[in-house]
């Protein structure tokens, strides 16, 4: 009775949207409208008390933004409130068998040669069971165990037979029946604190069915301890039986496994086959691998079919015969297995030629384990001489410097993502680790922070390979003779270990053969404050380049870099041991090294000849960027020197060259240099005293440009015009003489012109007129037959 019409209107909107929010779980939130709200605000503020409280909720309801509370139906919560009164049921995923075993054996495995690694490693596992039981039951009995391998080209079959531990019914069914069931990795939870004891190498649980990547038909026979022999077979890997075996007996425990191979897989009958890929994936199996072959052997009998004379003995000769015998296969032992120091010299040398293939005893070597957040054991070889598929490209791609092994077994040698960078690529090495992240194949390795732990230790200690031989002058020299410019590659790709690098990169220099940073810095004179190089083609040329002729003077070496990634290393060293690290060849190299005297004669210098370096900056144009007098000059005239940010003319050539094997344009020819004239040269003094009388006139300028082309030259530069240089040092050879500068080859006669041949008749021939008596006495003259044929006289040329 106390509502105005005002607020009747509001009740009456205000009652509808209750009842539309009520009719909707509260949670419902309206999008966001200044109207809605404007409806709402005046029932709350003309209200009784009763309803300003629900109009405030509704209020705040209404002006909140969509995304702050999920907007949800009210099927939505119709339907949780049902499910919640219902019990809750889980379920399994399930897979369509054939697909999950044709995907195993057809996608997992890249290479069909991995079924016999597999498959030796099921043996060795099994073998290593055993003797771990061995060992710990009581009274328990010495056990060797065995793998070993019969391959039958008639029947098309391959035999892969062990002695282990065997499998029970029970067994055959968890393990080879269930996809994915490690019987390895149950057997090493089982044992707890014990499974360090063991090397047991499965742990996916699918390596058996790798089998099936070249065989129709696998049969497996078994026999455990106190058990019967047991036949489990499967055929195209869809369904298996179990059975009672009556085949050749299994003596105490084992397991037998036929592979009845595709027709296309007849290749693993082979015998240098299978031998070869037991060398590469089974070599240090830690039980012997025994292959069933063939010997031939020659017995000597005698010889039916030879005379014998009465008194003497038959001749004998030599008639084959053929035997099976079990020859063991891996022969080497894993000895980064061992400790350091219960290894000898010679076994690592034997352990490096036959597991690389070499043929030249290592440099050095490293055999070291680490413990910890990661595991592994690892050994590291130097060779003695650069490898052979390295001479042609130094960072080959075939090369492979590490194997990695997983418990002895060979895994693979091939990694998207290295163990090694590519500066120790020449390396030789053995990785041992359980922690690494492979794939369920074992064929790749994925990336992890475990890879780049186990690259920074081999980094580490492959540094402390060379520092110990760096100890030894004469192996030292042959480490840099061979590998020294892997070295440099280090230095200039791997910033962590520059410094390091440094100090076994070695250069030549002006006073050394060869020589590293740090000996050179020993050598420096004193007040010598900076490290300088120069480049050049060879040492030769280098050492005879006019910049370093001041520096020769004070008595410094100077380092030579001959080949381009020793002046590319050299350029990102900046500084070694508080010294900057500087090319000589660059304008104000030795700016620091100036006395006060020097510096005022460069000033006073300056002056003196500044018409004369306006005028050849002048004539030379964008060929220099500028001209100035120079103090490192000391005999000669003039030189190119780069500017802060130059490139050497020997970087130039290395870019050119790179850029036309490229296809690009070569873009380096018109960078120029500074010249610097030594204003103490007889040279340059005339040159300014020409300037000073006719800078004008043409031998003025060409002189000039003789004094740039004598600058590039002699500091490595290649002539721009080769034909121009030439032309101006001619006239320089001719001074004083007469030479004839006209291009116009009319004044001369092709050779062409010049040419009679003896049946062609000219149409008109002058010849010099002659007296007559001579035409007669030359006509009633007859040659005789005894004169000799007048020959013209030849005028030589001078």
């Amino acid at each position: 009775g106390t509502c105005s019409s005002q607020s009747l209107d509001a009740d009456i909107k205000m009652q509808g949207l209750m009842l539309a929010l009520l009719a909707s779980p509260l949670g419902l939130v309206l999008p966001s409208s200044p109207q809605l709200v404007s409806t709402l605000s005046p029932f709350q503020a003309i209200n009784g008390f009763q309803h300003r409280s629900l109009a405030t909720q509704l209020t705040a309801r209404v002006a909140t933004p969509v995304t702050a509370v999920p907007s949800r139906t009210r099927a939505a919560y119709m339907s949780e409130a049902a499910v919640a009164d219902e019990d809750v049921e889980t379920y399994q995923f399930e897979a369509e068998v054939a697909k999950v075993m044709d995907i195993i054996i057809n996608s997992l495995y890249s290479d069909k040669d991995i079924f016999l690694r597999e498959l030796v490693s099921n043996g060795s596992d099994a073998c290593d069971k055993k003797r771990f039981l061995s060992l710990t039951e009581d009274g328990g009995k010495a056990y060797e165990g065995r793998v070993r391998i019969t391959a039958d080209k008639e029947s098309n079959t391959l035999t892969i037979e062990d002695n282990g531990i065997g499998m029970t019914r029970k067994d055959l069914q968890n393990n080879l029946g269930k996809i994915a069931q490690s019987g390895t990795k149950m057997f090493t939870e089982a044992l707890g604190a014990g499974k360090d004891a063991t090397n047991l190498i499965g742990q996916f649980g699918v390596g058996f069915y790798s089998a099936f990547l070249v065989a129709d038909k696998v049969t497996v026979v078994t026999k455990a301890a106190d058990g019967e022999q047991l036949r489990w077979e499967s055929t195209e890997a869809s369904t298996y039986t179990i059975s009672k075996d009556d085949s050749a007996p299994i003596e105490e425990t084992g397991t037998r496994l036929i592979l009845t191979l595709k027709e296309e897989a007849d290749k693993y009958t082979d015998d240098f086959t299978l031998r070869d890929l037991l060398k590469k994936y089974s070599e240090f199996i830690s039980f012997p691998i025994e292959l069933w072959t063939e010997k031939t052997e020659y017995d000597q009998v005698a010889d039916p079919d030879a005379e014998v004379k009465e008194g003497e003995e038959p001749p004998m000769k030599s008639v084959p015969r053929k035997t099976n015998v079990w020859e063991k296969v891996n022969a080497a032992k894993p000895l980064w297995m061992r400790a350091p120091k219960d290894v000898s010299k010679e076994e690592y040398e034997e352990f490096y030629k036959t597991t690389f293939r070499a043929y030249d005893a290592p440099e050095a070597h490293v055999h070291f384990s680490l413990e910890g957040q990661v595991e592994f054991r690892a050994m590291l070889f130097c060779p003695g001489s650069v490898p052979w598929e390295l001479t042609q490209d130094m960072f080959n791609d075939k090369v492979k410097p590490i194997k990695l092994f997983v418990k002895r077994v060979f895994i693979s040698d091939s990694f998207d993502e290295q163990l090694l960078p590519r500066w120790l690529s020449f390396l030789k090495g053995v990785v041992d680790s359980e922690d690494l992240p492979l794939n369920v194949s074992r064929e790749l390795l994925q990336k992890s922070k475990v890879l780049s732990i186990i690259s920074k230790r081999l980094v580490r200690k492959a540094l402390d390979m060379f520092n110990e031989i760096a100890k030894d002058e004469d192996k030292f020299k042959s480490f840099s003779d061979n590998f020294g410019k892997y070295i440099k590659v280090g230095v200039i790709e791997d910033r962590d270990n520059k410094e390091a690098l440094l100090k076994l990169a070695t250069f030549a220099s002006t006073k050394m053969g060869a020589t590293t940073l740090p000996q050179y810095k020993e050598r420096m004179k004193d007040g010598q404050k900076k490290i300088y190089y120069v480049s050049g083609s060879s040492k030769e040329a280098a050492s005879a380049s006019p910049v370093l002729e001041g520096l020769k003077k004070k008595g410094y070496e100077v380092i030579v870099a001959v080949d381009q990634i020793d002046e590319i290393a050299l350029q990102g060293v900046g500084t070694f041991d508080g010294c900057d690290v500087v090319d000589a060849a660059k304008e104000d190299a030795d700016a620091d090294e100036l006395s006060e005297d020097e510096k005022n004669a460069k000033a006073e210098a300056a002056k003196e000849l500044e018409d004369v370096c306006a005028f050849v900056k002048e004539t030379l144009g964008t060929q220099v960027d500028k001209v100035e007098p120079s103090t490192r000059l000391t005999k000669s005239p003039s030189a190119l020197v780069q500017p802060q940010w130059g490139v050497s003319p020997q970087m130039q050539r290395f870019m050119k060259a790179q850029a036309a094997a490229g296809g690009a344009d070569a873009m380096m020819g018109a960078m120029s240099a500074n010249l610097e004239l030594n204003p103490r040269h007889p040279v340059v003094l005339k040159l300014k005293q020409m300037v000073a009388d006719d800078k004008e006139a043409a031998e003025t300028k060409d002189y000039a440009l003789l004094l740039y082309d004598v600058a590039a030259i002699s500091t490595g530069y290649e002539v721009a015009d080769p034909a121009a240089f030439a032309k101006r040092v001619v006239k320089l050879m001719g001074d004083g003489l007469e030479i004839d500068d006209d291009d116009d080859d009319d004044d001369f006669e092709s050779d062409e012109e010049k040419i009679e041949f003896p049946d062609e008749k000219p149409a008109a021939k002058q010849e010099a007129p002659a007296a007559s008596g001579e035409k007669a006495a030359a006509k009633d003259k007859k040659p005789s037959a005894k004169e000799e044929p007048v020959v013209p006289e030849v005028i030589e040329p001078q």
